[in-house]
C-alpha cells in the first residue's frame, strides 16, 4: 500500500463488486449467454470419443510450450531483442478479449490436428489488411470452410456478440497452416482415420453386447408350418416375454418339451487385435510412443518426438505467420518470428550441475543466467554478469580494466548523490 495514501482516499476510491453499482442489480444487455464456453475448440468427426483426443491434446500442449516471439535480428541473422509491438503482445502475452498467447498456440494446433488445416486471422488491426502493411492488435483461430483462388471463407467467433460468424478474408492477410501429418492423421484413408472408424465398429458392438436383449431361440415341440401354429408359437414367445418382463428376478417356466438356446455368448473378433495393430502402426508414424502420453519416456524418445512432431508443427505455423504477418520491408530491416524451446526442461536435477559448470566454463552462459533458468534471483555482483572462465585466472589488464569500469560507476554514483 502506498504510504502516501490515507485512509480517506482509499475510502473515498475503494470498490467492491458486489455493492459498487449504478444503480444496483441495473439492467445491462450483455449479449448471448451460454453456459459452458462457446469459444473453445470441438472437435469433429466423432474425434472426441476416441484416443485420438489424448494425442492430439498431448501434442498441443508440448508445441504450447514452446516460446514464440515477434523478434528483432542483426545482420547476421541472430536474435537480438524482442520486437515491441501488438504482435508480439498476442503471441506472448493477450492474443485477444479471452484468450493468453499460451492458450492461441495451443487452440492453433488442436484446430489444425482435428480439421487438417487452420486459419490464424488477425481481427483488430491499425488498417485494412487489404490495403497494404498492418499492425495486429488480436488475434484468433478460425476454420476454413470454403477456398477460393485469393480469398477464404473462415468460420470465425466474433467476441462482440458471442457467436459465430462467417467472413470472407484475403489469403495475403490471413495465416493459412495446414497440418504437415495431413497424409497420416486427416486424409480419407490414412491410418488415423482407418483406427477411428474400427473404434466406433468396436463401440457398436460394445453397444449391441450390452444392450440388455437375452437373443434366445425357442425350440417348440411341434411343427410351424401352418398359420395356426404359427399364431400358437408367437403366443407362446409373447407368454414367455410377460413372464420375464413382470418378474421381480427375470424368471420365467417352460414346458419339459420345449427346448431354449441362448445365443449372446461372447463371440471371438478380431476387431480389437485391429485397433491395437493400427494404434501402434499410428504411434510409429507420428514418432509417439504410449510413454511419451503417459510421461514416462526417457531422453530419446523425447528428443525424437520433439524433433519429428513437435518441431515440425511449430516450424510450419512460424514460417506462415512470418510470410503473411511480417512485411517484406519489415523484414529486410531484421523483423522476424522466432521460436525457442527450454532445453533444461528434460534434465534432472542431478545433472544440472554439470551442465552448469560446463557453460560457465566454456563462457555460453553468465552465472545470473544460468541462476534464471534454475528459478534463483539474480546476483548483485557485477561479474555474475561477465562472461568469463572462473578456473582462469584474469589478466592484470583484465583486472585493472574490470576495477577500473567498477571505481567510475561508483564515482558517477556519489556524484550523483551529491
Amino acid at each position: 500500500m502506498d504510504e502516501n495514501q490515507t485512509f480517506g482516499s482509499r475510502l473515498k476510491h475503494a470498490w467492491n463488486a458486489f455493492l459498487n453499482r449504478d444503480p444496483p442489480m441495473s439492467y445491462r444487455d450483455y449479449g448471448g449467454g451460454y453456459s459452458y464456453r462457446p469459444d473453445r475448440v470441438r472437435f469433429s468427426r466423432g474425434n472426441e470419443r476416441t484416443i485420438v483426443t489424448s494425442v492430439i491434446t498431448r501434442i498441443a500442449m508440448d508445441c504450447a510450450d514452446i516460446r514464440i516471439v515477434h523478434a528483432d535480428l542483426d545482420s547476421d541473422g541472430r536474435f537480438k531483442q524482442e520486437h515491441p509491438g501488438g504482435l508480439n503482445s498476442c503471441l506472448t502475452l493477450e492474443a485477444n478479449l479471452d484468450q493468453s498467447g499460451r492458450a492461441l498456440i495451443q487452440d492453433i494446433v488442436m484446430t489444425m490436428l482435428d480439421e487438417g488445416h487452420v486459419a490464424i486471422v488477425p481481427v483488430e488491426t491499425s488498417t485494412d489488411p487489404e490495403t497494404g502493411a498492418f499492425e495486429i492488435d488480436s488475434l484468433r483461430v478460425g476454420k476454413v470452410v470454403e477456398w477460393y483462388p485469393s480469398d477464404v471463407k473462415i468460420e470465425l467467433y466474433n467476441e462482440r456478440n458471442g457467436r459465430h460468424e462467417r467472413i470472407m478474408m484475403p489469403k495475403r492477410a490471413v495465416a493459412l497452416v495446414e497440418n504437415p501429418l495431413y497424409p497420416i492423421m486427416n486424409e480419407p484413408n490414412s491410418t488415423m482415420q482407418r483406427l477411428i472408424r474400427k473404434l466406433a465398429l468396436l463401440d457398436v458392438v460394445d453397444e449391441q453386447t450390452s444392450s440388455g436383449k437375452l437373443d434366445l431361440i425357442i425350440q417348440l415341440p411341434y411343427t410351424i408350418k401352418t398359420p395356426a401354429r404359427q399364431e400358437q408359437a408367437e403366443r407362446r414367445r409373447k407368454d414367455i416375454e410377460q413372464q420375464l418382463t413382470g418378474s421381480k428376478y427375470g424368471i420365467a417356466y417352460t414346458d419339459g418339451t420345449e427346448h431354449i438356446t441362448q445365443l449372446n455368448r461372447s463371440l471371438d473378433n478380431n476387431l480389437m487385435k485391429q485397433v491395437e495393430y493400427l494404434q501402434e502402426v499410428f504411434w510409429g508414424q507420428l514418432g509417439m510412443t504410449q510413454e511419451i502420453l503417459n510421461g514416462t519416456a526417457d531422453d530419446k524418445a523425447m528428443l525424437n518426438y520433439n524433433n519429428r512432431v513437435v518441431g515440425a508443427i511449430i516450424s510450419a505455423i512460424v514460417d506462415e505467420m512470418k510470410r503473411k504477418f511480417i512485411s517484406s520491408n519489415a523484414r529486410g530491416r531484421g523483423q522476424s518470428i522466432v521460436y525457442f524451446s527450454e532445453p533444461f526442461k528434460l534434465v534432472p536435477v542431478s545433472q544440472i550441475a554439470d551442465i552448469a559448470d560446463k557453460l560457465r566454463r566454456n563462457e555460453i552462459l553468465t552465472s545470473n543466467e544460468l541462476r534464471q533458468i534454475v528459478g534463483f534471483k539474480p546476483n548483485n555482483d557485477p561479474n555474475s554478469d561477465i562472461l568469463s572462465n572462473p578456473n582462469i585466472s584474469a589478466s592484470k589488464d583484465e583486472v585493472a580494466a574490470r576495477f577500473g569500469t567498477q571505481k567510475s560507476n561508483k564515482e558517477e554514483d556519489k556524484n550523483g548523490e551529491t
